[in-house]
C-alpha cells in the first residue's frame, strides 16, 4: 500500500508550483495560497528541499524560491526522498538487506519487486511531466487500465 504522509504531498505541491512558474522567484506566502498548503509547514518543507538541491532560495524584497534545476530534470522520487528518505523500507530497513526464515524466506523478492515497480514511476515522472499531463508510456499503460482506478480495499460489512 503506498501511503503518503501530508507533508510529503505538500512538498510535491510545492515544488509543482515553482515548476509551474519557472525562472519565477515564489515567495513562500504566494506558495501556500496557491497550494493551501499550511505555512508553518512549507517554511519547513522548503528547507529540507533546499538542503538536498531541489530547490534555491534569495533573501530581500525581492527573494523567494525557485527550483534549482529544470523540472524535467527533477523526479517525482526526488522530491519524496528529501521527505521520506528510501522510498520503500519495511520497518526501517532497506528491502534487500531482510532476511526470512521459514515459509516467509522468499519475501524479501516480493518486497525487492515491489519496490522496483514503485521506482519505475516515481523516478521516471518529472515535475514537468505533471505539469504538462504527459507521462511516458510505463504510466500512460497504467492509467489506461480500469483495475488502476480502483481501490482494493475490502468493504466493510453490512
Amino acid at each position: 500500500m503506498v501511503k503518503l504522509s501530508a507533508r510529503t504531498e505538500y512538498a510535491i505541491r510545492a515544488a509543482l508550483e515553482l515548476a509551474a512558474h519557472p525562472g519565477e522567484s515564489r515567495t513562500t506566502e504566494s506558495i501556500a495560497t496557491a497550494q493551501q498548503i499550511p505555512l508553518s509547514f512549507l517554511e519547513n518543507i522548503l528547507v529540507d528541499l533546499r538542503r538536498r538541491g531541489l530547490v534555491s532560495s534569495t533573501r530581500g524584497r525581492d527573494g523567494g524560491h525557485a527550483l534549482a534545476r529544470p523540472a524535467d530534470r527533477i523526479a517525482i522520487a526526488d522530491i519524496m526522498r528529501a521527505e521520506i528518505g528510501n522510498l520503500a523500507d519495511v520497518r526501517g530497513m532497506r528491502p534487500e538487506n531482510i532476511e526470512y526464515e521459514g515459509s516467509a524466506q522468499n519475501l524479501t523478492q516480493v518486497w525487492v519487486a515491489a519496490r522496483a515497480s514503485y521506482r519505475l514511476v516515481l523516478e521516471n515522472v518529472t515535475l514537468a511531466d505533471v505539469i504538462a499531463g504527459k507521462f511516458n508510456s510505463n504510466v500512460r499503460k497504467l492509467l489506461k487500465e480500469p483495475d488502476t482506478w480502483q481501490s482494493h480495499w475490502p468493504t466493510e460489512p453490512e
